[in-house]
């Protein structure tokens, strides 16, 4: 198969779930949508030397960094200050949960996506964001620790999945 139709089928196949999880970062699908689209545009310059049966965490650690990237610059010059709020936040039944999930800082929240929601290990956690296993353990628990006053209420790990 060539390079292209390769990589338009594992593109078909992955980018809704790709569009979730930044959405699970972010809390904003037109920004989950653009993180989508850019971790798919930087695997693609990569595709030949990218495994196949490792693409997919390929592409999750690049939707991850990406957003963690975003974070890293707060301010956003704009020209005019908008006279109504932009909407396109979290819309789903639980949006308490996801409100105080974004009020946890950007590092945390990546762990905490990558734990609970992927469910990966503390060691795969630790691969995809370039950290040692002590840091994912650590941002994991003031993640939690955050979302918890964020909340309100005791959130458990099962309730974070």
């Amino acid at each position: 198969m060539r390079r292209d139709e390769e990589f338009s089928e594992f593109f078909t196949s992955r980018f809704d779930w790709a569009r979730r999880t930044a959405y699970a970062l972010c809390g904003d699908w037109s920004e989950a949508e653009e993180l989508a689209q850019n971790a798919f545009v930087r695997a693609y310059a990569k595709w030949p030397s990218v495994r196949r049966e490792t693409a997919e965490a390929y592409v999750r650690t690049i939707v991850t960094r990406l957003f963690i990237n975003s974070r890293r610059v707060r301010e956003r010059p704009v020209a005019d200050l908008p006279e109504h709020g932009v909407g396109g936040g979290f819309d789903d039944p639980d949006a308490r949960l996801h409100a105080a999930l974004r009020k946890v800082p950007p590092k945390q929240r990546a762990a905490l996506v990558l734990r609970y929601v992927h469910d990966l290990s503390i060691e795969q956690t630790a691969a995809e964001l370039g950290c040692s296993e002590g840091n994912v353990k650590s941002q994991t628990a003031r993640g939690l620790a955050t979302l918890r006053e964020a909340y309100g209420e005791p959130i458990t790990t099962e309730s974070a999945r």
